[in-house]
């Protein structure tokens, strides 16, 4: 039992410590609820700061990772502990008993219809970040126009917003706003794009060169303030109504399209696996670590390691670096059974 290692969710984290593990002379199972792997990139477009492909990303990791076992559409639907480790039971009928787990079940979307002030579902030019993905995927989307001359974003749609019970900040929806902006003008040159934001947090490599290169080069605006309000025209635009609160002025202004960018937050489709495996949630929801400065990766029960966003917002290079890392760690404690 002890070369039984499985790994629960198919995005890029779990993909990277399958890859990782065969590497190691282990033979991963990796089991993913959905009909395909890639979770949330495997949607995306384009991957910020340096504009490369994310399906190609998620097709060279599913190449490497030919030799593991990969069971997709299916889920863990009962777990035991065992003496030495765990056995699962999954929906397909099969049952495993594994000495090691890791948990890299991702994170969800914040639901943007919560937030009414905002009308979507509710005006037909509203959409969210993850709409827009799909959108520069090839999607049909009936609510975007042919040609759009005024688009906004706004940041931090349910996250850092109590009333949204989440007042953590999702860490990539900054980035991701400007990477969408940059593309919206890549395809309408002529389009005027305004970000609206709360503050700007442009932590990683390259990522205020990106900032820059988004006004100067693409000539995206940057309005500080949050938008208050959104109601539709007769015509069927969209009247925003919102402060830059640099300058200490209302705003009000129509658009063509308005995009939501949705925050990061607790898969909560994983919660009775959570129930079953005996894992504890942090203050923000997310899965918490044994030690968030020296072991991210570990949970608080023997033989069950985490990766990716299932802890809390990440990046991809975090995501990628954190499934190596699990999958060393689980390597080393395979070692003292």
């Amino acid at each position: 039992m002890h070369d039984n290692i499985v790994i629960i969710g198919g995005g890029i984290a779990g993909m990277e410590a399958a890859k990782a593990l065969l590497a190691l002379g282990h033979t991963p199972i990796l089991i993913e609820s959905a009909p395909t792997l890639g979770g949330h990139v495997g949607r995306w477009h384009k991957l910020f700061p340096d504009l490369t492909s994310a399906r190609e990303l998620v097709a060279r990791l599913r190449s490497e990772i030919v030799g593991a076992n990969i069971f997709l559409g299916t889920q863990v639907i009962s777990m035991n502990r065992l003496a030495d480790g765990y056995s699962l039971k999954l929906s397909n009928g099969i049952v495993i008993n594994a000495s090691a787990l890791l948990i890299s079940t991702g994170f969800k979307l914040f639901e943007a219809d919560r937030k009414e002030e905002y009308g979507y579902g509710v005006y037909d030019r509203v959409i969210t970040n993850a709409d827009l993905e799909d959108w520069f995927s090839g999607a049909d989307d009936a609510r975007i126009p042919q040609q759009p001359q005024t688009v906004g974003f706004v940041h931090c749609v349910g996250s850092r917003d109590l009333k949204a019970c989440n007042g953590q900040c999702s860490k990539v929806c900054c980035a991701t706003a400007i990477k969408q902006a940059i593309e919206i003008k890549e395809r309408f040159p002529f389009a005027r794009v305004y970000c609206f934001y709360m503050d700007l947090r442009l932590f990683g490599k390259k990522y205020e060169d990106f900032y820059v290169n988004a006004q100067r080069d693409y000539a995206v605006q940057f309005i500080r303030g949050r938008v208050s309000e959104v109601s539709e025209t007769i015509d069927g635009h969209l009247q925003v109504k919102a402060e830059d609160t640099l300058s200490g002025k209302p705003l009000k202004m129509q658009l063509d399209l308005l995009v939501l960018m949705a925050g990061v937050v607790r898969n909560t489709a994983v919660q009775e696996l959570t129930s079953m495996a005996g894992l504890e949630t942090d203050s923000d929801g997310f899965l918490r670590s044994r030690d968030n400065e020296y072991a991210v990766v570990e949970s608080g029960q023997p033989g069950i390691f985490y990766a990716g966003a299932c802890t809390g917002p990440k990046t991809v290079p975090e995501t990628i670096a954190e499934a190596r890392s699990a999958a060393l760690s689980i390597h080393a404690y395979l070692k003292t059974l």
